[in-house]
């Protein structure tokens, strides 16, 4: 398991967002984004381009857990979002686990819910191993 603070170094816009890391994991990595009014487009409803930053976040970290010895980082090659409902509260919380993980790409999916537990955003990710 990686430790959530050296990701965090790692990752300036995560900390500039606010996101919080709850699980770094193999299995699973968990973050945590506040609503605040600052994230939001019109009416309240936080951007999609914040879901998309939590969820990219999440997903390569989990990518990151599970690169091949040897490797060393990921990038995000492709990511795919289905929106399925707004987040006008509360927080978001995004739920990563790998689909696939081999010697060039790991494929990480990613759901987002809101503090309610309902799904907001379902996100597919690949990402490109790195060489060492």
């Amino acid at each position: 398991m990686t430790d959530p603070d050296t990701m965090a170094n790692l990752m300036p816009f995560a900390a500039t967002l606010g996101i919080v890391t709850l699980a770094n994991g193999r299995e699973e990595t968990r973050a945590r984004l506040e609503w605040e009014e600052r994230l939001c487009t019109t009416n309240g409803v936080l951007h999609g381009g914040v879901i998309m930053a939590l969820a990219d976040t999440t997903g390569a970290m989990c990518a990151f857990n599970n690169l091949p010895p040897g490797a060393s980082g990921t990038t995000t090659i492709e990511s795919k979002t289905n929106f399925l409902r707004a987040a006008r509260s509360g927080h978001i919380e995004a739920v990563s686990r790998p689909l696939h993980a081999g010697r060039t790409v790991v494929v990480v999916e990613t759901d987002v819910f809101d503090s309610e537990g309902k799904r907001v955003a379902r996100v597919t990710q690949t990402q490109a191993v790195l060489g060492g």
